[in-house]
């Protein structure tokens, strides 16, 4: 079982990229994990939002496994409590699939791509910056692992 966090794009703000991979380094010792980021778009200032999102589609889709359950990370997901999000991420495990989590582009996701998925997960109510999720994603992952071993990193 493998989990993967995909991302359109890469990130240019540095302290985003130095604490993705601080929490990617800590997961390591809980599953497989691994931060793929696809190419951005280029020449995409012709084109308006939704043609963007159906061509960033074509890029995640090709990403993903038949078998892979896809989670994408939308502002219009389920929200849990971080104990709640433990439990979640436990019955995924359980499935023994490879797991996905997806962050879109600047404009989310295409149809295609929600027709794709399995589950979708807000991390907050408020709307995050699609650079800045990965490394929050990456900590409640983490919080998530630590949580399902009884380690002290969680306190509740």
């Amino acid at each position: 079982m493998r989990i993967t966090l995909l991302t359109m794009g890469k990130t240019d703000i540095r302290w985003v990229a130095d604490g993705l991979e601080m929490y990617s380094s800590r997961l390591g010792h809980y599953a497989p994990f691994a931060v793929k980021e696809l190419p951005e778009l280029k020449n995409v200032g012709a084109l308006d939002k939704e043609q963007v999102k159906h061509r960033e589609a074509e890029l995640l889709l090709k990403a993903i496994k038949p078998q892979d359950c896809v989670v994408l990370l939308d502002e219009h997901g389920e929200e849990y409590t971080s104990l709640d999000f433990a439990a979640r991420l436990g019955r995924w495990l359980q499935a023994g699939k490879d797991l996905v989590f997806v962050v879109g582009g600047a404009y989310g996701f295409a149809p295609e791509v929600y027709a794709r998925a399995s589950s979708k997960l807000s991390l907050s109510k408020m709307t995050c910056s699609h650079q800045l999720i990965r490394t929050v994603f990456a900590e409640q992952l983490y919080r998530a692992f630590t949580i399902l071993r009884g380690e002290p990193y969680h306190n509740e």
